[in-house]
């Protein structure tokens, strides 16, 4: 009998506490195995929530998760420490920071709180040895020039999640030895300037995400996303990088397992 199991591939970032998926996390679960999701790493986007993330990463097997102050929050959230980051990733289902990042589309306001937080989150990457998680828009130059700045002053990983900037933002984070993560936002059809960033980056900086319950990939566009449909953005990746599925997802994992080395498989 032929095995029709489908490629095993990871969502490097998803939201299992937000109010969307409450009451669900069960089937949720089930649907992303069926789809050939073996791991997912649910992300904190505020640090007071971290009992109730940590709380699911502890009671279902192949989710991880990450903490950080999400900078769209940082104005109305406490400061955050890197000691605090630290103690945090102590626990062993804990493998990346953040996320983190700049938000200068609807909390520009706050931008130099966010630079702060951000320089933060990036020591406690650096005394880790985790990797930064990044959340950036509309901030293009200030974050290609923090991130230079603290890479010079001490390498850290980082995977710029839900890539959708520019070009020169692309090959600021590909110089620095960083991955960019494909969302759902790639395989929207008139994406086809950002897929052809993601065309002309290395296969091995490549990580896919859904975000969820945030920017499904076509068909679900519109409607609630989750770890399931990670394979659907994995499909049109694959046809960017001119491979198929189950070589993409291959290489995607091996990818993921390299920079989040605390939750190889």
């Amino acid at each position: 009998m032929q095995d029709t199991a489908p490629a095993p591939i990871v969502d490097s970032h998803c939201h299992l506490d937000f109010p969307d998926f409450d009451g669900e996390h069960d089937a949720l679960l089930d649907r992303a195995r069926a789809a050939g999701v073996t791991r997912m790493v649910t992300i904190c986007t505020k640090l007071r929530l971290e009992p109730q993330v940590r709380a699911l990463a502890e009671a279902h097997e192949g989710v991880f998760y990450a903490a950080g102050t999400h900078p769209m929050s940082v104005a109305d959230e406490p400061m955050t420490t890197v000691d605090q980051l630290v103690a945090l990733a102590q626990h062993p289902k804990f493998v990346g920071i953040g996320e983190t990042g700049l938000d200068y589309h609807y909390t520009a306001e706050s931008a130099g709180a966010q630079q702060e937080s951000l320089r933060i989150h990036i020591e406690a990457a650096r005394r880790t040895g985790l990797p930064l998680i990044i959340h950036a828009r509309d901030a293009d130059d200030d974050m290609a020039r923090i991130l230079t700045e603290e890479h010079r002053a001490g390498a850290y990983g980082c995977v710029m999640h839900c890539f959708s900037s520019s070009a020169d933002l692309a090959h600021a984070a590909l110089d620095l030895g960083f991955y960019l993560s494909m969302s759902g936002i790639a395989a929207f059809p008139r994406s086809r300037d950002l897929r052809d960033i993601f065309a002309a980056a290395p296969i091995d900086r490549i990580l896919v995400e859904t975000d969820s319950p945030y920017l499904a990939p076509p068909p679900h566009r519109g409607k609630r996303n989750e770890p399931a449909y990670v394979a659907k953005t994995a499909a049109v990746g694959a046809e960017v990088f001119g491979l198929d599925y189950a070589e993409f997802a291959a290489r995607t994992t091996a990818n993921f397992d390299r920079l989040f080395a605390k939750a190889a498989s």
